[in-house]
């Protein structure tokens, strides 16, 4: 079965964000790190958890918590790059990638809110 374009890109956005976090840890920024890391993975994780959703309802339920969760990586992005942590390169191809997400979530949620 071929993975949908949501779950790609939040499996590809995961990798980056492993490698974001493992370069702040070896530099020596351990907490943030490791929040970006816990919130920038569980997008896809939650998103590949909806494949077995118990209901609709249960669906949407999974796709929000995956649209908090990127909302969250957004902001700790922003912060490690603000804190300089972060490099511009490093913090333009998340952010893009994250809104990105963003906005495949919303259109999601939204689609499957208006069927009956």
């Amino acid at each position: 079965m071929k993975d949908s374009p949501l779950h790609t890109k939040s499996f590809e956005f995961a990798l980056k964000i492993i490698l974001i976090s493992k370069k702040l840890h070896q530099n020596g920024e351990y907490v943030l790190s490791k929040q970006l890391l816990r919130s920038g993975t569980a997008i896809g994780a939650l998103i590949k958890e909806a494949e077995f959703a118990q209901s609709t309802a249960d669906y949407i339920h999974k796709f929000s918590i995956a649209l908090k969760e990127a909302n969250e990586t957004f902001y700790w992005l922003e912060l490690l790059f603000e804190s300089t942590y972060l490099k511009r390169q490093d913090y333009t191809t998340e952010t893009d990638l994250n809104k990105e997400l963003i906005s495949m979530l919303v259109s999601t949620i939204k689609t499957l809110k208006s069927k009956p």
